[in-house]
């Protein structure tokens, strides 16, 4: 690897002659580690030209370094950082200066402090990673991600990768979900109507954003997704908690002064109940009551693999009060980052200007290299593979907790990839879930999927989307053990 050229410059105000100027400043750049043992530096021309000084005084400099091993010279090759340079000296770590900002006063809103825990970055180095959302390598089809990636990448797809659309979409990309994907949930849209957006969390900040208000109530289910809660907190709204049932949200429980309803009807998060027909019903007859919007986060309605999903709310509204969340990066693989909005127009255009202010669209190449993997087939076929190895893996998850006595709280009538379990009430699985790490098992304790001071702390999740089949019963065994010394 060459050292850049551009990573060396005079400073105005520097001491000495210009030769030992460019000797301190490479022998800096080796004590401090920036430059690495085996690094090329540029050829004497380019950096005297760079620099705007006699090649003939960069050469005295590299040759002085030359003698005192800094430097190496390999043949006609050029020169390069000494194997045996002098070390880095270590010094002990320096006192940190204080800022003289008081930041306790010039930060005007927080946004840290939230509910949304942290997932061990080595989560795939744990035996049994009962956790959810992560992707599966043995699952995902690589060679045809790749493929597509390459054809996005090609010269015929150059203006789609690099064009800047400011607050457009790669047509390819919305085509096909305007056609194939929103189809299947019954929903009928134009591509006026849909915004990409950088996942599902970012789809519903900026709902968030355009349509709640400090004045305006907002309503969300009791658990919910933790960073839906930071999410409502940050707008200042004013904020209900509805508590869900074994049907999800109650449509009854929602106070009357509401304006806005976010609910997860397909699978309900975090206990994945699915919402019947007749409730799907209710919740939009009382939102047209009340005159108020929907937010339909249907995050994994590709996870149904025990019987077809339910229509959406979406497809069932014929007054245009349902705002639709959809996400590939479930499906696909969380880093993607890659969902959608579909509403009306007027709410769409809002949406489209205010993702342009802060990030104008998601990266080009993305949207292209999604758009081929969906429009060649892959998507279905990966779909397709996922639910039948989930299929197998729950069944081999139901068994084990059966087994072991453990139990369940809720669970999805049409699929998913998690139970949501119940601990007895004496049990912090926060407690439990630090127990089971040495153990090499991970779960997710419930505790910040709840609202308000009293939190109930015995609840957690098991996903079985990042685990496989067989090592499912004795993760489950070691739940079971650990739970029984807490009791």
């Amino acid at each position: 690897m060459t050292v850049p050229v551009e990573t060396f410059f005079l400073h105005p105000e520097a001491e000495g002659t210009l030769q030992s100027q460019i000797q301190q400043m490479i022998a800096q750049g080796i004590l401090s580690g920036r430059f690495q043992p085996g690094e090329k530096l540029p050829s004497t021309r380019k950096l005297a030209q760079h620099l705007g000084i006699s090649r003939i005084t960069v050469t005295l400099s590299y040759t002085e370094l030359l003698s005192n091993d800094y430097l190496t010279s390999r043949g006609r090759s050029g020169y390069f950082v000494s194997e045996t340079a002098p070390v880095p000296p270590i010094f002990a770590a320096s006192p940190v200066t204080p800022d003289a900002v008081d930041w306790t006063r010039a930060i005007g809103q927080k946004f840290s402090g939230g509910q949304t825990p942290t997932k061990p970055q080595d989560w795939a180095h744990y035996r049994f990673p009962f956790i959810y959302g992560q992707a599966d390598a043995t699952l995902f089809d690589h060679a045809n991600w790749r493929l597509c990636a390459m054809q996005a990448l090609g010269q015929r797809d150059f203006g789609p990768m690099t064009t800047d659309y400011f607050d457009q979409d790669d047509p390819k990309l919305i085509e096909f979900i305007v056609r194939h994907s929103l189809p299947r949930r019954g929903i009928t849209a134009r591509p006026e109507q849909v915004l990409i957006t950088l996942g599902a969390q970012n789809a519903l900040w900026l709902t968030t954003q355009v349509l709640l208000t400090q004045r305006r109530h907002a309503a969300m289910e009791e658990p919910c997704y933790h960073a839906l809660h930071d999410i409502l907190n940050q707008s200042r709204c004013h904020l209900s908690h509805v508590r869900v049932d074994q049907d999800g949200l109650p449509p009854d429980a929602i106070p009357p002064d509401t304006d806005v309803i976010f609910t997860t009807p397909s699978h309900q998060c975090p206990t994945t109940a699915t919402m019947p027909m007749d409730r799907r019903r209710a919740l939009l007859d009382r939102a047209a009551e009340m005159d108020a919007l929907i937010v339909e986060d249907d995050y994994e309605f590709e996870m149904s693999f025990l019987k077809p999903p339910s229509p959406a709310l979406k497809s069932l509204d014929t007054d245009g009060r349902v705002i639709y969340v959809g996400s590939f990066s479930k499906s696909l693989f969380p880093g993607l980052r890659l969902g959608y909005l579909v509403g009306s127009e007027p709410f769409i255009r809002e949406a489209r200007a205010l993702r342009a202010s802060v990030l104008r669209h998601p990266p080009g190449h993305i949207q292209r290299t999604v758009a081929y993997f969906l429009s060649l087939g892959h998507y279905d076929a990966l779909v397709r593979k996922m639910s039948t190895t989930l299929h197998t893996r729950r069944d081999t998850m139901q068994q084990a907790i059966t087994d072991t006595g453990l139990t369940i709280a809720g669970q999805g009538a049409s699929g998913g990839s998690s139970f949501w379990m119940r601990a007895p009430l004496s049990v912090d699985t926060s407690q439990l879930a630090q127990l089971l790490k040495p153990q090499s098992v991970l779960i997710e304790p419930g505790v910040s999927f709840f609202s308000g001071e009293d939190k109930p702390r015995n609840y957690y999740r098991l996903a079985y989307s990042s685990i496989p089949s067989s090592r499912i019963a004795d993760g489950v065994q070691k739940v079971a053990e650990t739970l029984a010394r807490l009791v």
